[in-house]
């Protein structure tokens, strides 16, 4: 008697465990999703098909109840699933299939590697981001004006599985010119502008203005240089030497860059007049016209390299010469110590920038021809002019 008693009790719970499972089933899993159907599915099959003593798997000898039907329990993997399943809402097939496509996808060593102008359109800056607007890129076209070997035969483009080691030193000349430029090194910190402020408020309102938009093409124009190096230059360019004094100079650019900022804070007091001058890519036209050419240039995908080298080389030593005999006026007149010092020392390394483009120039077994060149330069005058 006790028995059946025992026994139809343990039946009505076992069925009310499964009518529990049944109604949980319904309301918090997608039966669409056939690896939760099928699961669910063994799972009530389970409960209601086989009494729960009957798998010794299930026991516990702590708590003495089931996991399924809650007479017996022991922390199976079975537990784990009803109760993962019973925590979240299961991913329809969709998107586990989204999630498994960009899964497969990924791979480190893609996302460590750094990025090609081929294959890529993430750049330093949003000015020079507006030069890349094309769909796709398109093959690197050899160049139309140099010899029959094309840009690929180019000995300091050529693939070099020792580029990340120094020594020993190929190209001397390249690595004396580096050298050269590291013992140059120096940092904004090192020009005092306390006596400037002084100076500045007795010059004559032409003479702020016209100082001010020099420093405010400067400002800018460091930056479109870093911009040639990063994106362009520094991918090409497997030289180890020639990689080092790139490296060395897009510091020095940074450090130029840092200067005339420093030089405008502290000249220029309005805010909307410092804005207008830190903007002047956009805002003054002599400034834009020139920033437009070099830019160009960094996007010119049919330009060679030698074409580009002469471009730079034309930025660096026409565009900038000008400006800098315009802030040796003041020198002369004994006037804006902290301006005039740091302009010695950034017209002194535009000028070691400028040489080594030629020296560049000298190492290319393609030139562009002297047409070419001359048609390079006499555009930079012109636009300088």
């Amino acid at each position: 008697m006790i028995g059946s008693v025992a026994a139809s009790r343990l039946k009505s719970l076992r069925e009310l465990r499964c009518d529990w499972l049944a109604e949980f089933t319904r309301q918090h899993f997608n039966k669409k999703e056939p690896r939760t159907e099928k699961l669910l599915q063994s799972l009530l099959s389970l409960c209601v098909c086989r009494c729960c003593w009957t798998f010794p798997s299930f026991f516990s000898p702590v708590t003495s109840r089931c996991c399924v039907c809650g007479l017996f329990s022991r922390v199976t993997s079975l537990c784990v699933c009803i109760k993962m399943l019973s925590t979240r809402a299961p991913l329809s097939v969709k998107d586990e299939n989204t999630l498994v496509s960009q899964t497969n996808k990924m791979a480190l060593d893609k996302e460590n590697t750094p990025p090609s102008l081929n294959n890529t359109r993430v750049l330093a800056s949003k000015t020079a981001r507006k030069i890349f607007n094309d769909a796709e890129s398109k093959p690197k076209v050899v160049k139309h004006s140099s010899s029959s070997g094309g840009e690929e035969a180019e000995p300091l483009l050529k693939d070099n599985p020792r580029r990340f080691v120094v020594f020993p030193i190929q190209y001397h000349d390249i690595w004396q010119m580096y050298k050269k430029a590291e013992a140059s090194f120096w940092t904004a910190e090192e020009v005092d502008l306390s006596k400037d402020l002084q100076h500045w408020e007795s010059l004559k309102d032409e003479e702020r203005y016209f100082i001010s938009h020099v420093l405010a093409f400067f400002a800018a124009s460091d930056g479109i240089v870093n911009e040639n190096l990063v994106e362009r230059f520094t991918q090409e360019v497997q030289v180890t030497e020639a990689r080092c004094f790139y490296g060395f100079q897009i510091a020095m650019e940074n450090i130029h860059s840092e200067m005339y900022s420093l030089l405008i804070n502290t000249y220029i007091k309005e805010p909307q007049e410092r804005e207008y001058l830190f903007n002047a890519i956009e805002t003054l036209p002599c400034v834009k016209k020139k920033a437009d050419w070099a830019l160009n240039w960094i996007g010119n995908k049919s330009a060679t390299y030698g074409e580009r080298v002469v471009a730079f080389a034309a930025v660096e030593g026409i565009f900038f010469s000008g400006s800098f005999a315009s802030i040796f006026w003041l020198k002369k007149r004994g006037l804006m110590p902290g301006l005039t010092f740091s302009n010695e020392l950034i017209s002194r390394d535009e000028g070691l920038h400028c040489d080594f483009a030629c020296l560049m120039f000298k190492h290319l077994v393609n030139k562009p021809t002297s047409e070419v060149v001359t048609k390079v330069i006499k555009n930079a005058v012109e636009i300088e002019q």
